[in-house]
């Protein structure tokens, strides 16, 4: 009698959980290569694998082919062609029903596949059983991205919610961020990026094969999360106005970006800046299966010429007058992915965590992408590896050169700074909403003469060329007086800044000194946005005798200056009158403190369940603000971004709202907070939320009839 399937059985909820996939969905199969997943085969008679011809195709992209492994025939007797190892292994059987596992490769490209039967003969007419998702794989030993921490594994796969790191080396803030790469829809917007790319719309099978290789889609993913060159998710700007779409520090999470891109036939989001790239990114490919972490380097220089030296100008009368093409940011936000390397060198020197950064800054082989770029080969200063190492070297170690622009044209160096690019490198720690420093993994201590070794090694590899320098300047002097900003105490948006500057000589005589005081609002890239304030003063230093200048500045002159901005620089530019070309800089960049949103939820609730969340604000300022919006986002707690208009609060005004909500997603959640009015610009607040399951609902599974 021959063997009839009747029905094939996914067993949907068991293989998506055993993949760890049943938080994206269990109403389809999403499953993860190099494992196996389970199918039922309900049939008229027991199934002899000795006998019987039973035969899978899996095929992925347009044109699959076994020759590119995005084809693959298996299953009973087993094929001798068969160019790539997925296999069928009979668990169970009976008289009327068999248990298959089907496994793929570790290596098996990512996306989604048809899967088809053949029963009988290799000639009979295959019937396509299902479609299934197949993603990377961090539990499988043999899978390029696995991970062997099972909390990394939860933290950097699994985890739907985290902190970015912003502010100031001094300052630094976390600021929370819903990455939802499980909402359901997220598979599929993940997988039309990749569709979307250039290089699989210029040649879509090799695309699909390359899909096998993390390396590989964690370069293109770089590449799509900016418009730059293709049509990529987000469009960056760096400065007011951003017309036709909102500021980029709106944004809460990647849900609402991924959706609005996908929902307007992939046209470019606006907009966004480094963290807000580095956030989808992070969505990207933890729902795609590669462990990916974000960082924050503070004091992150941008080198355009692969000089690892950074040209900072001032002006005699203490302005920054000219922008440098190279530039050093408040900070800059980039991910980390996790996998090996074997593209890098034999075993295993270069595995592990590699720089990916989404943020359009410089061209990668024509493209606006960077990395991966292995953190160990920065580490060590080899800079002549791909992709990109040089540009990441000098994010975090680059040394910082200072000149002086004199009324006569000529410039003169002020001081070399080989510590203070690259501090405090920054992420969230594994399971626990705190800073975890990172900075030993890029760099060895500053000033050490390990650090002093590498960066010489990471010049002689990588550099094309001598750094070169502009014009002609004179060398470098010995300070004679020494000069430092301090804050009398922690500047608060709202509020004037009082700040001192201290100079001091160790002259054995008296000098004439004239002392240019400015702030200008900064963008946190490292360019100056607006002047907000100056000061000129004429002091008279003694020998090895303090001169403490005070410094005010009020909150009517920076305020609406520093509402799209990162920090307030206050610099100090002395000159000895007697000397002219005595010249001598202080700086300082302040962060405000922004007053405080609140925001609570109970710390525990249930699936299904209404709770209510409170926002609390007091308005600090002795005057009324207007046109607030509050807006609330939390993957797993609310199903769409909840808006609150909020007209006009008058001065020592306290809002509450209280939202209502209904979780319809277990486990640990966050949920986010944003204000915005007409005095500050997205104020952030965050709490934490479990869900406990519903654990009474409906078991469904899903039966493909063969009839």
């Amino acid at each position: 009698m021959a063997l009839e399937i009747r029905q094939v059985q996914l067993n949907v909820k068991e293989n998506n959980t055993a993949h760890r996939a049943h938080e994206i969905s269990v109403k389809r199969l999403i499953v993860r290569r190099g494992q196996s997943f389970q199918l039922t085969l309900h049939t008229n008679r027991q199934f002899q694998p000795d006998t019987d011809t039973l035969l899978f195709t899996v095929e992925t992209g347009p044109w699959p082919s076994e020759a590119k492994g995005t084809r693959c025939l298996f299953g009973y007797p087993k094929p001798t062609d068969a160019k790539v190892a997925w296999t069928a292994q009979v668990q169970e059987s009976d008289q009327s029903s068999t248990t298959m596992a089907i496994s793929s490769p570790a290596d098996a490209s990512v996306g989604s596949y048809n899967l088809s039967m053949r029963v009988g003969s290799q000639d009979a007419q295959p019937r396509i059983i299902t479609s299934l998702v197949l993603l990377f794989n961090p539990w499988c030993a043999e899978d390029w991205v696995h991970l062997p921490e099972e909390a990394e594994r939860q933290e950097y796969v699994m985890s739907e919610q985290g902190l970015i790191y912003r502010g100031s080396d001094s300052y630094i803030s976390p600021v929370a961020w819903n990455f939802g790469q499980f909402e359901e829809d997220m598979v599929d917007i993940c997988l039309k990026l990749l569709d979307m790319n250039p290089k699989c719309l210029k040649d879509a099978a090799e695309d699909f094969s390359a899909r096998c290789n993390p390396i590989y889609v964690g370069r293109v993913v770089s590449a799509m999360i900016n418009a730059n060159d293709d049509r990529g998710v987000l469009a960056g700007r760096w400065q007011t106005p951003y017309s036709g779409g909102v500021a980029p520090t709106h944004w809460n999470g990647s849900v609402d970006i991924l959706r609005q891109w996908y929902k307007t036939s992939c046209s470019p989001v606006k907009y966004g800046q480094c963290w807000v790239f580095a956030g989808v990114m992070c969505t990207v490919m933890r729902c795609l299966g590669i462990p990916c972490r974000v960082v924050t380097n503070f004091d992150s220089a941008h080198d355009t010429d692969k000089s690892l030296t950074i040209d900072e100008y001032y002006s005699d009368h203490g302005v920054r007058p000219k922008e440098s093409h190279d530039s050093v940011w408040n900070f800059h936000v980039w991910v980390e992915g996790w996998m090996k390397r074997p593209d890098l060198a034999a075993g295993s020197t270069y595995d592990g965590w590699q720089v990916l950064d989404a943020t359009p800054q410089e061209k990668s082989t024509g493209v606006y992408c960077c990395g991966p770029s292995s953190v160990k080969a920065v580490l060590e200063g080899h800079t002549d590896l791909k992709y990109d190492v040089p540009f990441v070297f000098a994010e975090v170690n680059a040394d910082r050169v200072t000149w002086m622009l004199m009324k006569d044209g000529s410039k003169r160096k002020l001081h070399t700074d080989s510590r203070s690019v690259g501090r405090n490198i920054s992420t969230k720690a594994v399971g626990k909403d705190r800073r975890e420093d990172i900075t030993a993994n890029y760099k060895y201590p500053e000033g050490s003469k390990q650090e002093r070794q590498v960066f010489e090694e990471a010049l002689r590899r990588g550099n094309e060329r001598p750094p070169m320098t502009n014009g002609t300047a004179e060398p470098e002097r010995t300070a004679i007086v020494t000069l430092k900003i301090t804050e009398e105490s922690q500047a608060v948006m709202g509020q004037d800044i009082v700040l001192c500057l201290v100079l001091r000589s160790e002259q054995p005589t008296s000098q004439e000194l004239n002392v240019q005081l400015n702030g200008q609002a900064m963008r946190y890239t490292g360019v100056p946005d607006s002047q907000v304030w100056c000061e000129e003063k004429d002091v008279v230093l003694q020998p090895k005798k303090d001169v403490k200048i005070s410094i005010r500045i009020p909150f009517s002159l920076y305020g609406t200056k520093m509402l799209d901005n990162n920090s307030l620089k206050v610099s100090a530019v002395v000159q000895d009158k007697q000397h002219p070309g005595d010249g001598y800089l202080a700086e300082k960049n302040i962060v405000l403190k922004e007053p405080s949103l609140t925001i609570q939820a109970p710390s525990t609730c249930n699936q299904f369940t209404e709770v209510i969340a409170e926002v609390v604000f007091l308005n600090p300022l002795p005057s009324t603000l207007r046109n607030g919006v509050l807006t609330l986002t939390g993957s797993g707690l609310l199903d769409h971004t909840v808006v609150t208009s909020v007209p006009v609060m008058r001065e020592n005004h306290r809002m509450r709202i209280k939202i209502p909500f209904t979780p319809y997603r277990s486990g640990s959640r966050k949920l986010v907070a944003d204000f915005d009015c007409s005095a500050f610009r997205d104020l952030k607040a965050s709490c934490n939320v479990e869900v406990k399951p519903f654990l009474n609902g409906p078991v469904v599974d899903y039966i493909t009839e063969m009839c």
